[in-house]
């Protein structure tokens, strides 16, 4: 098991360059802020801009990449903004062309694209309109699998890659609702087939799920700040319904990731599916408010309706690693 060396470089990734696809706000901020943190040049795209403010699900939010960028700055690595839409395959090339222009290299991409607001959870499959599945599906899924396929060709050509997908829930549960199930679980599934066929070429793929992340949207629902959302945890029932009290901010994925990305032999976890928290156990690293917390643990005891369900069809999926795998 790899855990934390008190003689590691405090910039482990200083020289390497990743793509955070999706970086204006929440997990893709706090990620791209810890590759920073850890010495990367870190590329962060999206479409909420200073000149062109987001739309759909996030429309009137505040956040934009360049604010991003100016974050991985701060945090110690070099952030260079990127308005981008990631369905749009032209657009997406061009921003590859334009890091192998650059710097010759990308050595990790990490896809935190996300889709519009998924209705009816709980519904039945067959009672949720095939329109609306059909724009889930597409918006969830087709950005991540445009991205994969500009970027792999660079990572081939160099035998050498790290791609992550960040996730909703570290199993392979149902999810809820229909459509975003297939959406959630189709991603976790390129990654496996990344993994797959990348794996004669030196490049690793896994899907990274973090818990329940305080972002600017979570801490604008609750009325929160990050110097008061403790006592927001406490004193709200609708926080204590949703685990508020067990969540953890958006930089806790991203030193995941970058510890991931800082691990010489992170191809052992090629195919996998992990939590943020299993991540931190493992690599020894805390969240930037000095805590540790373990959101798994946290839905197991205060959820157990939930965490100990059984499938109504009696039949659980389940990801292991097989004996003689690569290490």
């Amino acid at each position: 098991m790899t855990t934390a060396s008190t003689t590691a470089p405090a910039r482990p990734l200083a020289g390497r360059v990743a793509l955070v696809a999706g970086a204006t706000r929440g997990a893709g901020r706090g990620i791209a802020r810890m590759l920073g943190e850890a010495g990367a040049t870190v590329y962060g795209t999206g479409r909420g801009t200073r000149e062109t403010p987001s739309e759909g699900p996030h429309a009137g939010r505040p956040e934009t990449i360049e604010e991003t960028a100016a974050l991985v700055h701060a945090a110690g690595g070099t952030g260079i903004a990127v308005r981008v839409d990631h369905a749009d395959e032209t657009a997406v090339r061009a921003l590859v062309r334009r890091i192998e222009r650059e710097h010759g290299r990308l050595d990790v991409l990490v896809n935190v694209l996300g889709g519009p607001e998924a209705k009816g959870r709980m519904r039945p499959f067959w009672k949720l309109p095939l329109d609306e599945g059909r724009a889930l599906v597409d918006a969830w899924i087709w950005p991540h699998v445009v991205t994969c396929h500009a970027v792999l060709p660079l990572m081939v050509a160099r035998k050498s890659g790290l791609v992550v997908e960040i996730i909703e829930g570290e199993t392979l549960a149902c999810n809820g609702q229909a459509y975003f199930d297939l959406a959630v679980t189709a991603l976790k599934r390129l990654a496996y087939l990344v993994a797959e066929e990348g794996a004669a070429h030196g490049v690793t793929a896994l899907a990274l799920a973090p818990g329940f992340m305080r972002t600017e949207q979570i801490l604008a629902h609750f009325g929160a700040t990050e110097s008061t959302w403790e006592a927001v945890a406490a004193s709200s029932r609708e926080a204590q319904g949703y685990g508020f009290a067990g969540s953890e901010t958006p930089c806790f994925v991203g030193r995941a990731v970058a510890a991931l990305a800082a691990d010489p032999n992170v191809a052992r976890r090629s195919g996998g599916v992990y939590g943020s928290w299993e991540l931190a156990e493992a690599y020894g690293f805390d969240d930037v408010d000095g805590r540790r917390p373990s959101w798994g643990r946290y839905f197991a005891e205060h959820f157990p309706q939930f965490a100990g369900a059984v499938p109504a069809s009696g039949r659980r999926w389940v990801v292991e690693r097989v004996d003689g795998a690569r290490a």
